[in-house]
């Protein structure tokens, strides 16, 4: 029978029954649905409305393990506390840990309206519970400025990051998958950067000739006989600031000298003064000379007229001329007398 043409179906007939007979209790049951959002790099933009946390974490990290059913059971009573939870595998997404700068795993973020505080307490469901309906978030300082997320600066960390990403990923692909040695690996990576950076070079300097527009050459000129006279006026200017402390430095001199003068003259004219005053004071009174010349009469003027220089001495003349002299004065007075007389 088994051997005949309803063998086959026989069977067939047999495992269906078999399985109806298991009923759904063997069936695959579904996955639980999880209400943790996972974040990439589309559409990690959504936090930047409402109120959100967030958790970096790695398949490999035994922290972010021991976390897992507590941040689940956050998120289910997300709708609770109305906020919105989500995750982020950094291997997956390693543009978005350089966004968010994570050097430490697991790691918890909070977003309220596009700003964003870093949480540092235990992934506990309480603890976050708390740190959600007390508000302790208010209490810690946002991220702001070039640490944002949203900034350029992070932007441009995120670009460095996908691309270390990516190294990595072409890294395990070249030593587990192709079997090549690590250090052969190692040398293909600096050779590729040593011409990517010349290539780099050459494309800046075509843009640089490209964009550079060189200037006529009348312009050129110009530009040098405008900056000519602007060298000379600037000369002419610290040479005349020279000259004007020369002529101070000379003009002081010279006030010194004149003052030095001054004293020398007022100095002179004292002494002058002091002498006069000792002649003044050496000199005999005006009425004891009236009576020594009235006393002595004739001797006196002589003797005065002898004390004279050479060049000013007057003649004197001798007795005997004074006697005629008053002898014809007689005469001519007794003359006079006799002619009035009779």
């Amino acid at each position: 029978m088994a051997g005949g043409p309803w063998g086959p179906l026989l069977t067939a007939l047999l495992a269906a029954r078999v399985a109806a007979e298991a009923g759904p209790e063997q069936a695959a049951l579904p996955e639980e649905r999880s209400w943790v959002l996972p974040m990439t790099a589309s559409n990690w933009t959504l936090v930047m409305e409402g109120e959100w946390m967030l958790k970096f974490y790695a398949p490999w990290c035994p922290s972010c393990q021991q976390t897992d059913s507590e941040w689940e059971t956050f998120a289910k009573n997300g709708e609770v506390l109305h906020i919105s939870v989500g995750k982020v595998d950094v291997i997956q997404e390693p543009g978005l840990s350089g966004r968010f700068f994570v050097t430490t795993l697991p790691a918890f973020f909070h977003a309220k309206d596009g700003i964003f505080r870093r949480y540092r307490g235990p992934g506990v469901y309480e603890d976050l519970q708390n740190y959600i309906l007390e508000k302790k978030w208010q209490s810690v300082e946002p991220l702001t400025g070039w640490k944002s997320p949203a900034s350029l600066t992070m932007s441009g960390m995120a670009g460095l990051f996908s691309i270390s990403g990516k190294i990595w990923h072409l890294h395990n692909y070249f030593t587990v998958t192709l079997g090549i040695p690590a250090w052969c690996s190692y040398i293909f990576f600096v050779m590729a950067t040593l011409i990517f950076g010349l290539f780099m070079g050459l494309v800046l300097v075509v843009i640089s000739e490209c964009f550079y527009i060189p200037l006529p050459r009348r312009l050129s000129e110009h530009a040098e006989q405008t900056q000519r006279p602007e060298d000379a006026h600037k000369a002419e200017q610290l040479q005349d600031a020279e000259e004007e402390k020369e002529d101070s430095n000379e003009e002081e001199n010279k006030d010194s000298l004149v003052d030095d003068d001054e004293e020398k003259e007022d100095l002179g004219d004292e002494e002058e003064a002091e002498e006069d005053e000792e002649e003044d004071s050496s000199a005999p009174p005006v009425g004891e000379g009236r009576n020594d010349t009235q006393g002595q009469g004739p001797l006196r003027e002589v003797q005065q007229v002898g004390e004279l220089e050479p060049e000013e001495q007057v003649p004197v003349w001798p007795s005997s001329v004074h006697a005629e002299v008053a002898e014809d004065t007689l005469r001519q007075r007794k003359n006079q007398h006799a002619d009035k007389g009779p």
